[in-house]
């Protein structure tokens, strides 16, 4: 009796590991990571990946709700100055990718708009006060998309604004997502609620974990101002973005204000993200209004999710890696990249181009950082040269390719930026922001210390052990 229990257990174990490399024979190390969860935790595993490893996208409804209204594209392809040839660029830079611009144009879903103009912060309290002040001065529209949402300091900041404008008569939209704001206080949400401005939930704990989407945040970070004024990048809302994190300290980050064509995407992707969240189509003509912006600065959106076809983020993170010639430099908190663009960036090195990679010494999260050192391991064996910030903690997430292009966005260089989360970048060609982006680096250089292969490779067993496992897990981290 007992060897048939145990037989029947081994037969259990052994369908759902079955299953599991049957599902994800599309994506070897998912199936590497799940496998391992399952070893460590048998039949629990299992359970956890039912509810947890469900692709959304696989869902036609979740692809449906995607999908951008093709009459309002058309309309606003009329409204913006699209650039769909590089030769209507200057003579440089990215005018001479036509390959890569073409991709760009293909993977980005999103046309390269003309008419824009950017400005570039580099810490959370200035952006945070263009952010306030373009708030304030709302005459029609606020909207606001945040993975994260505190109550605290910065929080109340933006609360009391929002409910300013909602008493003054402007349409005031706060979209949070469900687990990134898990800790976000009903009463703060009540009060903004009571106070006429519409909130909303994306993927809510308790559903997410039924529907089995717990796996997808919109981790996206978004604000548009009555259609003209957008910003985007990597600050939520909160104090630690400030720097009053207890244990981080100063918070260095990248955020982008965007004014021009750009802004119509960027509306776009929040008005697409409200209506998954509420199954509410908004389509008022007023969120699309004419802008006056006489720049020229190239700009593209590229929104990236479980809810569209292909990984746009990822793909255009690897053709503009593979079309360098002189030099990526790269700033992310946390760097778990595809076999893809660690393949192209070992290679890049190889042949001797100026490959640098700007990482945390005092990580917020210790597995993702154990994940981030072991390939950081392997980028510095193949001469990408790699530097620990030391200021405080880095959470910007920038890239810079030879003169042509610099993104900037809310999507780390890690595999749940490129395949799960709701994310979103975008992509800059005009010299002035790149060269922004290119001091910001150089500084924060100056504010890090380059690891040494050598010492590195000596660290204790006990470390490596823990970064190889951390590496299996670093799928689903």
């Amino acid at each position: 009796m007992i060897a048939f229990g145990l037989c029947l257990l081994l037969l259990i174990f052994i369908f759902q590991a079955a299953t599991i490399l049957l599902l994800e024979f599309r994506r070897p190390a998912h199936a590497t990571a799940w496998l391992f969860i399952l070893f460590l935790f048998p039949f629990v595993g299992f359970i956890l990946y039912y509810f947890l490893a469900t692709e959304y996208r696989r869902s036609r409804k979740a692809r449906r709700r995607g999908k951008l209204d093709q009459r309002r594209r058309a309309k606003l392809l009329a409204m913006t100055t699209t650039l769909p040839d590089p030769a209507e660029l200057p003579p440089t830079g990215i005018a001479e990718q036509t390959r890569l611009y073409r991709t760009l144009l293909k993977r980005g879903e999103l046309p390269i708009t003309g008419r824009n103009r950017t400005h570039v912060f580099n810490k959370g309290k200035d952006a945070y006060a263009a952010m306030l002040q373009a708030i304030d001065a709302a005459k029609s529209h606020v909207h606001i998309s945040s993975y994260i949402v505190r109550d605290d300091g910065v929080g109340s900041q933006l609360q009391q604004a929002l409910l300013r404008k909602a008493d003054e008569g402007v349409q005031v939209k706060l979209l949070y997502d469900g687990i990134g704001s898990i800790k976000l206080k009903d009463s703060y949400i009540r009060i903004l609620r009571e106070g006429g401005v519409e909130c909303a939930c994306f993927f809510p704990l308790r559903p997410s974990f039924l529907k089995k989407r717990m796996n997808y945040r919109n981790h996206r970070k978004i604000t548009v101002v009555d259609g003209k004024v957008g910003f985007i990048g990597g600050l939520n809302f909160g104090d630690e973005y400030i720097g009053k994190h207890p244990r981080l300290g100063y918070w260095r980050d990248t955020h982008l204000k965007l004014e021009g064509d750009s802004v119509y995407w960027l509306q776009e992707v929040f008005l697409k993200d409200w209506e998954i969240a509420t199954r509410t189509k908004l389509d008022d003509p007023s969120y699309f209004p004419e802008h006056d912006v006489a720049a020229t600065e190239a700009v593209q959106i590229v929104p990236a999710g479980p809810d569209r076809r292909g990984d746009a983020i990822h793909d255009s993170v690897f053709a503009m890696v593979n079309a360098a010639k002189e030099r990526i430099w790269i700033t992310t908190p946390y760097f778990i990249p595809s076999s893809s663009v660690a393949m192209a960036l070992r290679d890049a090195a190889v042949s001797g181009m100026d490959v640098r990679l700007i990482i945390p010494y005092v990580p917020d999260t210790w597995l993702v950082h154990l994940a981030t050192l072991s390939y950081a391991e392997e980028m510095m064996r193949s001469g990408v040269r790699v530097w620990q910030y030391k200021k405080g903690f880095v959470h910007a997430k920038a890239l810079v390719v030879d003169q042509f292009a610099a993104v900037v966005g809310s999507a780390n260089m890690d595999l749940r930026s490129f395949y799960s989360n709701f994310e979103i970048n975008a992509h800059l060609f005009d010299p002035a922001p790149i060269a922004e982006i290119e001091r910001n680096f150089l500084q924060d250089l100056q504010d890090s210390e380059e690891i040494n292969l050598q010492k590195f490779l000596k660290r204790t067993r006990t470390q490596k052990v823990k970064e190889a496992m951390a590496r299996i897990l670093s799928p689903l981290l």
